[in-house]
């Protein structure tokens, strides 16, 4: 693929496979898959995939999660085999390491960040290869979400029938009683759905939550809201319910139609809110030992899942 049409061939294949009901968020999520083996990610570095890149990656459809360029393959002794195509991925360069006055390397932000594109392939069409390596979770998948409930402080309210969702005039998310649900995982796949729009808040990540319903503007959010929900169920394993906002799949299109970078800020923001999502699995506050006097503000779990929202680079 040309890398200059990475953002336009990306964008059409997600929109056919939305219109076929196969795109990578509206596929069921299998729990039993760790999430490092579940999740694109490099087959040397083992460093996950993020944003466009995951989405790209998960779209060409193999069972292997991994992916080297040609060098990587070739400094591990493996072989790309004869007629084998790549699959492109895009990178952002948003600093450098720079020499100050005195010497000393520091990293300095770009005032324009750098596009890089690189050529990789997976696992499957490269000989000699180990098989992947069984993984499995270090944590019980429910008590990892419920965690990032309690952590995130969030004023959630069990008081409706048959509905969830978030207000932002109030601030508070409204659910189902626990009880209504067909299990835990169920609960939890709905409940950090709405915790990816509570994290819209001016006081957190800032989004634009003034849409109506219906409209454009709230279909974005929704979009975002749903891949934060599949990213965070790929890093949890709890399973990612791709039929909840199946209402919303032909507002997706239409926004995707008329501007193929759209799926890459979805993207980046639904990263963000992943990133910003699972600082809450922490402690809920890194205060220090209370036997230690301090003039040193508290930092609170959202004061710092903020910042690492911030601090994440993401290659979309």
């Amino acid at each position: 693929m040309n890398p200059a049409n990475y953002r336009k061939d990306l964008t059409e294949r997600i929109i056919r496979q939305l219109e076929a009901g196969t795109a990578p968020w509206q596929k069921p999520w299998n729990p039993d898959l760790s999430p490092l083996h579940g999740t694109p990610h490099n087959a040397v570095t083992e460093r996950p995939y993020h944003g466009g890149n995951h989405l790209w990656l998960t779209c060409q459809g193999y069972a292997d999660p991994r992916w080297c360029t040609y060098r990587q393959a070739q400094e591990q002794g493996w072989q790309v085999r004869k007629g084998e195509h790549s699959t492109t991925v895009e990178y952002w360069q948003w600093s450098e390491r720079q020499k100050d006055e005195s010497g000393k390397f520091v990293e300095v932000k770009l005032d324009q960040p750098r596009v890089f594109y690189a050529a990789v392939f997976n696992a499957s069409q490269i000989e000699h290869v180990p098989e992947a390596k069984p993984v499995t979770l270090q944590w019980q998948p429910e008590v990892a979400a419920e965690r990032i409930l309690q952590g995130s402080g969030a004023d959630i309210r069990y008081d409706k029938s048959d509905t969830a969702f978030y207000s932002p005039v109030h601030d508070t998310i409204h659910m189902p009683p626990r009880m209504l649900f067909n299990d835990a995982r169920a609960f939890y796949s709905t409940a950090l759905h709405e915790l990816g729009h509570w994290s819209g808040h001016p006081s957190r990540l800032n989004r634009d939550l003034s849409h109506r319903f219906g409209s454009e503007g709230y279909a974005r959010e929704e979009l975002r809201a749903e891949l934060a929900s599949f990213f965070v169920a790929s890093r949890l394993g709890i399973p990612h319910d791709p039929g909840q906002h199946a209402a919303y799949v032909g507002s997706w299109i239409d926004a995707l139609r008329q501007d193929h970078n759209e799926i890459f800020r979805a993207a980046k923001d639904a990263e963000k809110i992943c990133e910003f999502v699972l600082e809450f699995q922490k402690e809920k506050t890194l205060a220090q030992d209370n036997t230690q006097a301090t003039d040193k503000p508290v930092e609170t779990a959202t004061m710092t899942a903020k910042k690492r929202a911030r601090e994440v680079e993401l290659e979309c």
